[in-house]
């Protein structure tokens, strides 16, 4: 805590005035206090050998040999800043592991297998709130979802109807539709510096939608 604002966060006990002499994360603004220090720490590493997110970070590596080496970089910057970490919360020499509710692996991002399974065991919609709670969960998947709008386009018609929902059969074609393709979700891929993008359009009446891919031995990847 900046010291001449110390006495701003002052509050009372029964013993007492006290203050912070540390930034709570409680406190208003201090999220995004502690991103940008974090991204002025990480600005030569975020997107090469690591991604941070607040107090969540992730060193990668895109093979396995260089991993001690971005591991060390890792550890000198924190050195420097004296920055600690919770050695309980660590975890080290992952082939994959979750970042920001996504499977992030050498080969990229894949969706959350527990959001697949949590949308497939999910049984059609029949109230607002459901429909509501449909939308916010395929929301948080637009990335892996091609042509999220016009695939959901008929539970948005059945939230414009007023308080009640007519859950009709477009709309369960729509849901089980989506079950299936989120069976197979695409992986998302990283692009190297210099490659070709290609970028592909679709408009339909009611979205225009697009898609960065890379084509790599002769296989096209969506980009992320």
């Amino acid at each position: 805590m900046h010291k001449p604002d110390e006495e701003k966060t002052a509050f009372t006990t029964d013993q007492g005035l006290y203050c912070y002499t540390v930034m709570p994360f409680g406190l208003k603004n201090a999220g995004a206090t502690y991103q940008r220090l974090v991204n002025k720490m990480f600005a030569r590493q975020i997107g090469r050998n690591m991604e941070v997110y607040v107090d969540d970070m992730l060193t990668k590596s895109i093979t396995a040999d260089k991993h001690i080496d971005d591991l060390r970089e890792t550890f000198d910057v924190l050195v420097r800043y004296g920055m600690k970490l919770n050695p309980a919360k660590c975890v080290f020499g992952l082939p994959s592991g979750r970042f920001l509710k996504y499977q992030v692996h050498q080969r990229g991002i894949e969706v959350n297998p527990e959001k697949i399974q949590a949308l497939a065991k999910m049984v059609s919609p029949r109230t607002l709130k459901d429909v509501q709670r449909l939308t916010r969960c395929l929301a948080s998947l637009s990335r892996f979802i091609a042509k999220l709008t016009d695939r959901c386009l008929p539970f948005f018609k059945a939230l414009k109807k007023g308080k009640g929902v007519e859950w009709n059969e477009d709309c369960e074609r729509a849901f089980q539709a989506l079950k299936d393709y989120l069976g197979q979700a695409p992986l998302l891929s990283k692009p190297e510096t210099g490659e070709t993008l290609y970028m592909y359009l679709s408009v339909s009446e009611a979205a225009t939608s697009f898609v960065l891919v890379r084509q790599k031995e002769g296989i096209q990847k969506p980009i992320y």
